[in-house]
């Protein structure tokens, strides 16, 4: 049976659904102090950086026809992989469970029914998106894709319409950690990519679709979020669909929005549960994981993401570094090993060193320099240990 594989236009769709989301709409609230112009700026600026890690991401598990976690044994070994694989899976059904609370909460405001009621809601249609399954998804998604895509572009008009600018007060935060918690979003995002792109007829067109879509989609979600706090001085996005009088559509933005979103984090967790236990099927951990998430949003206090967002940015942006370094620079595979010892270490330098730069206000954020001296040390670290071999 000859393997089905989806097209350019299928992976931008999957990577519009992950844009549209209510906790990007929620983390653009957080830049209004710096105002409309330099807000946008920091936005932009954040994007461009997280979404070409994005895209190398993307590449090198869609060259070798592989998910993320089993692209990471190839710079970290067999078992060296079963930690990011692990702390792959928790931050997944923590997003889950986030994306649900954000989605029910919202749903809630614009239609008062009990956030536990949302949270079940949600969570059933992201578990029926599950069943469908991502090859399946084809003509569901253009319809909510075209849907959300119209519904959106409303609520932008409603917020963007009244063009009066308020004072926004409030403390706010500098232009280093802006662009920082710009680069987040598209960066939590680097442990799953390969998870779709590996299934692309043409992996390049296809992981420079989803960067690209993405990174436009999830700039466009952040604005509304700012302009909704510059503009309308609401930041709580259900109660401005519901003062424009959206009523039903608004809330389907809210639901299905969660839903493309929240999809991927589920279907993702399942496929990284496979580089860990291999006789587990994918699918039915990627259901655990929306049952757990409904459970965490009802139970747990999920208001404030931006922790969890620097954690998930602490984690992963040497992982990618590391992987980039190994597959475009060195050429160099160690997935036959059981543990690279060199690239766990420098993994730990780079976490560490992520940190501590996240107490300095740089311009561009911490993630770029954190790669940056991440990738150098790889570099000479690879020199070294051939100096030492070839003595």
């Amino acid at each position: 049976m000859e393997k089905k594989y989806t097209s350019v236009f299928e992976n931008g769709l999957i990577w519009f659904g992950a844009g549209v989301s209510i906790a990007e709409i929620l983390t653009g609230t957080y830049f209004a102090p710096l105002g409309f112009s330099k807000g946008i700026l920091a936005i932009v600026i954040g994007h461009v950086i997280g979404c070409a890690m994005l895209f190398l991401a993307g590449l090198i598990g869609g060259r070798v026809r592989k998910s993320a976690m089993e692209t990471v044994k190839m710079s970290f070994g067999q078992k060296g992989s079963l930690l990011f694989s692990i702390l792959n899976i928790l931050q997944l059904v923590g997003w889950t469970a986030i994306m649900i609370y954000d989605g029910a909460l919202a749903a809630n405001g614009a239609w008062g029914i009990g956030e536990w009621i949302w949270c079940v809601v949600i969570g059933a249609l992201i578990i029926l998106w599950i069943l469908i399954g991502i090859k399946n998804l084809g003509k569901v998604n253009t319809v909510a894709m075209a849907a959300l895509f119209v519904l959106t572009v409303i609520l932008s008009f409603v917020i963007f319409s009244g063009g009066v600018v308020h004072s926004t007060g409030g403390e706010g935060m500098t232009f280093g950690a802006a662009v920082e918690l710009s680069v987040a979003m598209p960066l939590s995002w680097l442990p799953l990519i390969s998870d779709y792109t590996r299934e692309a007829k043409s992996p390049v067109r296809a992981t420079a679709a989803s960067a690209v879509v993405y990174g436009l989609v999830s700039c466009w979600m952040y604005i509304i979020g700012m302009g909704a706090a510059i503009f309308t001085e609401e930041s709580d996005i259900a109660q401005i669909m519901v003062k424009a009088g959206l009523g039903i559509a608004g809330l389907l933005i809210i639901v299905f929005s969660t839903v493309t979103t929240t999809f991927l984090d589920a279907y993702s967790a399942g496929v990284s549960s496979e580089s860990v236990f291999s006789k587990i099927k994918g699918k039915w951990v990627a259901v655990g994981a929306a049952v757990i998430g409904i459970v965490g949003a009802i139970t747990l206090p999920l208001y404030d993401i931006t922790d969890f967002l620097y954690l998930i940015g602490s984690v992963f942006a040497p992982m990618i570094a590391i992987q980039i370094a190994d597959f475009f620079i060195l050429k160099k595979d160690s997935e036959k090993k059981q543990f690279s010892i060199p690239n766990l270490i420098i993994w730990a330098v780079g976490f560490a060193l992520y940190r501590l730069l996240m107490r300095v206000d740089i311009i561009v954020g911490s993630t770029l320099p954190d790669m940056a001296i991440t990738i150098l040390i790889c570099i000479a670290a690879d020199k070294i240990i051939n100096l030492i071999k070839n003595r």
